[in-house]
């Protein structure tokens, strides 16, 4: 056996980690860089400190940021977040006790900006605070509120300034509702009742309701004592759509069947009427054969006869494509536009041809930006651009691998136009593939 055979898939091409931390301010710019933008584009992702990790999902978290002010790329940082497997990395993430320490995050999926504070989100387990410069201040239980879990995914709403989020669990509470007003205080925790132990990854907010995706996707107690990932596809677990008011509680959700399926990530939803309306990246299913058992996903709507109680399923796209985003003003709004990433037919850690895709919900078109054989780039997020007078008004910002240079570069695309003539480009150092990003202003968190 080769000793590429002997490193994960997930481990090989962009998917190796980088242990070094860097700090660069003398930054090649081509093109020009919008003086309207300032704040950070952060990404998060999976980067085992030991350089091995037994899953995707078991790296340690380190945060890729780009400083953005006055026209200029001021630096680049990477640092990892500093949570106990830092300290000790022979601690073992499948350990019961970790598990249950609720400090004891990987802090390696997401990275948002909320009430003056940056978070590093993993969905086990407590968020982590980190300051301007990436370093890690200490995790936060809400002075005290929060007690278990918090999703890698909260909804911050454009209009009341509040975080909506939840946790879930594999033991009872299953699943449990979080309000965090716009200054940082958790001022909700609700328990909801859920027919069994289901990985919940993300959910979504309307105006006015909250919607769960209580799926397939169910813990075996069998596994976790194997030391192996702990969840697994049920073909006998119903799947359902939970609706319940934002300020509301357990005995206020409303469920509705939908046929079996996976979502990791919802591009979107918003209420028009009596319906409730999804757009979402959707599997068919997961973890059926093993845990590296993954079929491309393709864009999904669901709506919610909120009347009839049914539930209404279209397929959008056929085209394999994932980590879906909108311009975060439209957040549980109607949205017209929404974006995706494609890496066409690549494994993990591989690279085939990557494409940025934005979806017209209106017109029912998809405009895409290839990027050529050997490119593919990660999720990309929307800023809006000063005085924005449409919904992608704005900019779209990634970071894309050139397999042929073995380096990365951090683009801004006009999101409006679509142009494959980027904005700005910033050539950067490698960065391995992660997870999920956000572009935070200045004025959220400095």
């Amino acid at each position: 056996m080769s000793m590429l055979e002997e490193i994960p898939a997930h481990l090989q091409g962009n998917g190796r980690p980088t242990q070094e931390e860097l700090t660069l301010t003398d930054l090649k710019v081509v093109g020009h860089i919008p003086t309207e933008l300032d704040g950070r584009y952060l990404r998060n992702g999976a980067n085992p400190l030991t350089g091995m990790s037994d899953h995707p999902f078991f790296g340690d978290g380190m945060i890729h940021g780009l400083r953005l002010q006055d026209g200029a790329a001021k630096w680049y940082r990477n640092r990892y977040v500093q949570t106990p497997f830092i300290k000790d990395p022979s601690i073992n993430i499948l350990d019961p006790s970790v598990t249950m320490d609720m400090t004891c995050s990987k802090a390696n999926t997401h990275v948002v900006g909320h009430a003056g504070q940056i978070l590093a989100l993993e969905e086990g387990h407590f968020p982590y605070v980190l300051d301007g410069n990436l370093n890690t201040i200490g995790s936060t239980d809400y002075n005290g509120v929060l007690k278990g879990a918090f999703t890698a995914h909260p909804k911050i709403c454009p209009t009341t300034g509040e975080m909506l989020a939840f946790g879930y669990a594999p033991l009872p509470p299953y699943l449990t509702y979080f309000r965090v007003s716009a200054d940082g205080k958790m001022v909700q925790r609700e328990e909801i009742t859920v027919t069994g132990s289901t990985m919940m990854h993300d959910f979504n907010i309307t105006e006015n309701y909250v919607v769960f995706m209580d799926l397939p996707a169910v813990f075996d107690l069998n596994l976790a004592i194997e030391g192996k990932m702990p969840i697994t596809w049920s073909d006998t677990y119903p799947a359902r759509l939970g609706v319940m008011p934002r300020n509301g509680n357990d005995s206020q959700v409303k469920w509705y069947d939908i046929n079996p399926c996976y979502v990791f990530h919802p591009m979107n939803s918003y209420e028009e009427g009596d319906k409730i309306i999804l757009d979402v990246a959707r599997f068919e299913h997961i973890w059926k054969k093993d845990a590296m058992d993954f079929p491309p996903p393709n864009l999904w709507r669901w709506t919610i006869n909120t009347t009839t109680g049914k539930v209404t399923e279209e397929q959008i796209d056929d085209r394999g494509a994932e980590f879906p985003r909108v311009n975060d003003a439209v957040i549980g709004k109607k949205h017209r536009y929404g974006y995706e990433m494609s890496m066409g037919n690549a494994g993990f850690g591989q690279v085939d041809e990557g494409a940025i895709l934005k979806y017209d919900r209106q017109a029912g078109t998809c405009a895409e930006i290839k990027l050529g054989k050997g490119r593919t780039c990660g999720e990309v997020v929307f800023a809006p651009a000063e005085g924005a007078k449409t919904e992608d008004d704005g900019y779209l910002m990634t970071y894309i691998y050139d397999q042929h240079k073995d380096a990365s570069e951090f683009v801004i695309v006009d999101a409006k136009s679509m142009s494959s003539e980027f904005i700005a480009t910033v050539q950067l150092p490698r960065i391995p593939f992660g997870f999920h990003g956000s572009w935070v202003p200045a004025t959220v968190a400095n």
